[in-house]
């Protein structure tokens, strides 16, 4: 029905000022009242400043009982934790998402895959927006497979690619394809680096993340309902993107970093590898093992602000 043109669109952030949030959406300004239906908040409903104006860092990541977990943990971290304190899930009208606050920290969820994380992100930039909120910094917290790096180890992201090793994130509105920037902060990500080594727990390196459109086929695994394609042809594919920089393979990347580009706001991903991926396709570490890779992430991160507030 529609011809589907390639647009490609880098433009600089929508903003005038990089240290606030800014709406890429004209239209905004004309409606009385923004529901964001998903997290079961609106500004007709909620005082978006008196509730996260102070808010500096946002954390997201998959499921809601890990970003739960990484609230307690800086709560404790910047010594903002009181006896029996539980943490009250802000967006508990829905069960879309979870969403958790202490002091200057957001923690949400965001599900799994790109839809999920950019339906998120859409609501978490405009929340950020209401609240007028300043110098905010967001990470995407997760888990990934890794490429050539052992099991536990930490990565970085300098760009997001696709599944073709390009750093761009493609999307089709009104019936036409748009490109967009998935570049991340450079400075942030060597700051990332440093505190890495400061804290001297775990192997840390900076490299291409590639985000893909789904677990399986996608990532070239063997394991999955369908697969048409030979180990061989696996193997030559990852060894390509670990030649071309890739380092390990997620699902919400790339969409993340080119809606954190386009709002001015500076961004990371942090993720774990939980196998290497040239040497097999399931997960079979034991629980423990990986309770405890899963909590890496959130280590560097919760460093890196507690550096940042000087707590260090």
């Amino acid at each position: 029905m529609f011809p589907l043109t390639k647009q490609f669109e880098f433009p600089e952030p929508c903003c005038d000022c990089k240290n606030f949030i800014h709406l890429c959406n004209p239209h905004l300004e004309k409606m009385k009242e923004d529901i964001l239906y998903h997290f079961a908040l609106g500004t007709g409903t909620h005082d978006f400043p008196a509730l996260f104006g102070d808010v500096k860092f946002v954390c997201v990541g998959g499921s809601p009982s890990r970003m739960k977990a990484f609230i307690a943990y800086i709560a404790e971290e910047l010594g903002l934790e009181s006896s029996g304190c539980d943490y009250p899930n802000i967006c508990a009208g829905t069960d879309r998402y979870a969403m958790y606050k202490v002091g200057p920290v957001l923690s949400v969820s965001h599900g799994m895959g790109i839809p999920s994380i950019a339906i998120m992100l859409h609501e978490l930039i405009k929340l950020l927006y209401h609240a007028k909120c300043s110098n905010v910094t967001i990470f995407r917290i997760g888990t990934s497979g890794g490429i050539g790096l052992d099991p536990g180890s930490v990565v970085i992201t300098r760009e997001s690619v696709d599944a073709t090793f390009k750093p761009q994130f493609e999307q089709v509105v009104l019936g036409k394809t748009v490109i967009r920037s998935t570049n991340l902060d450079e400075q942030l990500t060597k700051e990332l680096m440093q505190c890495s080594i400061e804290i001297g727990q775990f192997h840390t390196v900076i490299g291409n993340t590639m985000c893909t459109l789904d677990f399986y086929e996608g990532q070239g695994r063997l394991d999955g309902a369908i697969c048409l394609y030979s180990e061989e042809e696996k193997l030559q594919y990852l060894k390509e993107a670990y030649d071309s920089g890739v380092r390990n393979i997620e699902m919400e990347s790339s969409v993340f970093a080119a809606m954190c580009n386009l709002s001015g706001v500076k961004a990371a991903v942090v993720c774990v590898t939980l196998l290497d991926r040239l040497e097999g396709d399931q997960i079979s570490t034991s629980h423990e093992v990986l309770v405890e890779y899963q909590k890496r992430p959130q280590k560097l991160v919760g460093y890196f602000i507690k550096k940042s507030l000087g707590k260090v």
